[in-house]
């Protein structure tokens, strides 16, 4: 809650309620907005697949990919700070599995902490991506996300 208690004076509810409140749109648009249309494709105006904005000429493309990688490694190094260092770096999920250009755009905003990646195991998607010997490890994990989902929805039933 915000000052006394008023969640209107936090600004991360603000433009939601000013959507909602003030411009009428129904709470099923806002999240339409915010779950499809934002980030990079709202960034881009391209797409929100980082393959496509990759394979792009538009500096608009160019600058989503730069903000997207920046503000994961902006994440990485708040948590740096939280935990009082680094066991290791973990890339998971669809891009974070999949996407050499990615991994290598965010450990460059990484490397004041010594975190390096070794550029033939991440061009091959190997699961150790740091040089050997690197005091934090940099790590590709394939995640099976549609088999936890199942195993979720199973335990639902």
């Amino acid at each position: 809650m915000g000052a006394h208690g008023d969640p209107v004076r936090r600004p991360r509810f603000r433009v939601v309620l000013h959507l909602i409140h003030d411009r009428g749109m129904d709470p099923q648009a806002v999240a339409d907005m915010l779950y499809k249309q934002s980030g990079l494709l709202s960034m881009s105006g391209l797409s929100s697949d980082t393959r496509v904005l990759f394979d792009s000429d538009l500096p608009a493309a160019e600058e989503a990919l730069n903000v997207y990688c920046y503000r994961i490694a902006r994440e990485v190094g708040s948590l740096a700070v939280a935990l009082g260092g680094l066991d290791a770096v973990v890339f998971s999920g669809d891009v974070g599995e999949n996407s050499p250009k990615i991994r290598t755009e965010i450990v460059r905003h990484l490397n004041w902490l010594g975190v390096e990646l070794d550029p033939i195991p991440n061009d091959n998607n190997q699961d150790v991506l740091s040089p050997a010997g690197a005091s934090i490890p940099v790590l590709r994990f394939d995640s099976d996300e549609e088999r936890i989902i199942a195993r979720d929805c199973a335990s639902l039933l």
